[in-house]
């Protein structure tokens, strides 16, 4: 795909980025059907399901680690709090940093949460063949890992 300074009318349809921000639509509509009993947005349980795999990370470590801008996660987490989902310590190290863990509610929340959400990714993806699930999602991850470091908020799962 090949544009120039001469195209006047560029057709959406044959823009990898106008699929690109449909199909987010589209996964948020799906996981917000299917997890509608439980009240979380993708990326609330994103960062429930991060802070569980890594108890007592700091919210910054948390962002990096999945994709989601440093300065805002702050009232995800607000929210998060708010319902007695997580909690916030302060480091022994570093009184600045606060350091999150998961409340029991906060971990049944999550376990509860799970099956919709995998049921969801199972829709998103439903309308392909299993072969070409499995290959969707490898090139879904040469895309971003190798496009990662231009996102506003690059991802570092290593944290």
């Amino acid at each position: 795909m090949k544009a120039t300074a001469s195209t006047s009318k560029l057709e959406l349809e044959n823009l990898p980025g106008y699929y690109i921000r449909r199909l987010q639509q589209i996964a948020v509509a799906i996981f917000l059907q299917e997890t509608d009993s439980h009240g979380l947005t993708p990326v609330q349980y994103s960062a429930l399901q991060g802070i569980m795999n890594s108890p007592g990370v700091d919210q910054r470590t948390l962002a990096r680690t999945i994709g989601f801008d440093t300065s805002t996660i702050g009232s995800v987490i607000d929210r998060l709090e708010s319902r007695g989902l997580v909690l916030r310590n302060a480091s022994p190290s570093d009184k600045r940093v606060r350091l999150l863990t998961l409340t029991e509610e906060g971990r049944k929340t999550l376990r509860a949460v799970i099956p919709s959400m995998l049921r969801a990714q199972e829709r998103i993806l439903g309308p392909l063949p299993k072969a070409d699930q499995v290959e969707f999602m490898r090139m879904l991850r040469i895309l971003v890992a190798t496009n990662n470091d231009l996102s506003r908020a690059p991802s570092d799962p290593r944290d």
